[in-house]
């Protein structure tokens, strides 16, 4: 199937609804019946979630920081393979990045590198005429982007939106899209690491249904897909497809968590060990009994251990696999939510504490306040699961958790570039507060699936 529209839809800020309108766009296309392959610029599981129960395919993150420019554009040109419309949700407002002056990873700098063409949302709810010149700045601000499009949200009615568009029309030269309305069918409810998890009732058939049927009726589908048409996508030279899957990595099972607790992973992620010739086995930490057979290694994901935290630690079980698997040496990858189940327990928000597995001598504290967001790039200090000693890597760490003290049975083994360690090691245990993108380095799934070969008890 031949690959001819994309569009990215852009913020004016954290906030606006570009999460709602990407949605409703994508459930109306879907319904029309296109295949739609969803993107989500930046480090982020919460929105390609909810993307993935709109479109019914994968949406995999953009981030250059993380990824580079090319490890970027694979994804984005295999992944638009057997699609016929790209969505890309972009990240707070749309020049916002990371934290230098360089926009780097903002989603100006996507569009930009892929030449794709910009929608941008604006919250209407407090604000009028005084709206041209919001459009205006943001049309002016980068005049060689494709800001080619505005849709509002939280619009109070006809007649306010009449107010915007005349505002728009009479100053810019993009077009005006439609809007979404206030209207608590639409809203997405949030948590404390965003919005809401996408397994929840709130957003599913239902909500996806009348989220449709609002967009479809305010928003001009029709000019979007004009516009998404008129990207003219061409798959550069030097842009590979992602490889077959190695021969060297046959019988590597890799026991990935899967399950409500645990369910934040770049996608990236698993094609990559896949790609190395590992085979993925989900299992559920919170519900199954047992680790499944004749693995390699374990590969915990982030997510809301803490609100599962009883279940979790009911499941005598699979706590005890789990601490016997790590104590015989069985190699175990973890991130950030799979730091905190390999620890002796976790202090919910109300300070109850949960057992957890006992890999490593330390606890976990729920807190309040947000602890740690940022991009990381880390030096490995040793031979580990992902690289040998000097290798760098990149990746991202958002938390409101924190250890009460290092683990006392664990060495250090990525360094930041500051005396700060933010990894650590028991045996061939290796976890951090850190998400690691597998694109960040090309040797990563030859390297881990490599160290299972070589690591694994069950060899």
């Amino acid at each position: 199937m031949e690959m001819d529209r994309a569009v990215i839809i852009g913020g004016a800020h954290s906030g606006s609804g570009k999460t709602t309108v990407s949605i409703g766009l994508m459930a109306v296309l879907r319904r029309r019946g296109l295949i739609v392959q969803p993107f989500k610029v930046g480090p982020d599981y919460i929105d390609p979630g909810l993307h993935e129960k709109a479109c019914e395919r994968r949406s995999y993150s953009l981030d250059p920081w993380m990824m580079g420019e090319k490890g970027l554009k694979e994804t984005f040109f295999h992944n638009m393979t057997g699609a016929n419309m790209g969505i890309i949700e972009g990240v707070m407002g749309l020049f916002d990045g990371r934290n230098d002056d360089t926009a780097t990873s903002s989603t100006a700098h996507v569009a930009m590198m892929l030449n794709l063409p910009v929608i941008l949302v604006i919250d209407a709810r407090s604000v009028a005429q005084s709206v041209g010149a919001i459009v205006y700045g943001f049309e002016n601000y980068m005049p060689e982007l494709k800001l080619v499009g505005v849709v509002f949200n939280r619009v109070a009615g006809d007649s306010h939106y009449e107010m915007l568009r005349r505002a728009v029309k009479e100053r810019c030269r993009v077009s005006v899209l439609g809007y979404l309305p206030r209207d608590p069918a639409i809203s997405i409810p949030e948590r404390h690491l965003g919005l809401a998890a996408p397994e929840e009732e709130k957003c599913g058939k239902r909500f996806l249904h009348d989220l449709a049927d609002i967009t479809e009726r305010h928003v001009d589908i029709d000019r979007v897909l004009e516009i998404a048409a008129g990207a003219a996508i061409q798959k550069p030279s030097g842009v590979s497809s992602i490889p077959s899957p190695s021969p060297t990595g046959r019988g590597v099972r890799i026991a990935v968590a899967l399950d409500e607790a645990f369910w934040f992973y770049y996608h990236d992620n698993l094609d990559v060990l896949e790609a190395a010739g590992a085979e993925i086995v989900f299992f559920s930490p919170l519900h199954d009994r047992l680790l499944p057979g004749d693995i390699a290694a374990i590969y915990f994901g982030g997510g809301y251990p803490e609100l599962y935290a009883r279940g979790l630690s009911e499941n005598n079980s699979m706590r005890k696999a789990i601490k016997e698997w790590a104590g015989s040496g069985g190699p175990i990858y973890g991130e950030c939510g799979g730091l905190m189940i390999l620890t002796e327990g976790i202090y919910d928000f109300n300070g109850a504490f949960f057992e957890m597995t006992g890999v490593y001598e330390t606890r976990v504290r729920m807190t309040r306040e947000r602890l740690r967001l940022g991009y990381r790039e880390v030096e490995f200090l040793e031979r580990t699961i992902l690289g040998d000693r000097g290798d760098r890597v990149r990746g991202h760490e958002f938390h409101y958790s924190e250890l009460l003290h290092q683990p006392e049975n664990a060495r250090g083994v990525y360094s930041p570039g500051s005396s700060r360690l933010e990894g650590w090691r028991v045996k061939n245990t290796f976890a951090s507060y850190i998400h690691i993108h597998f694109k960040s380095n090309d040797r990563i799934g030859s390297n881990f699936v490599a160290f299972c070969r070589q690591e694994s008890p069950r060899k």
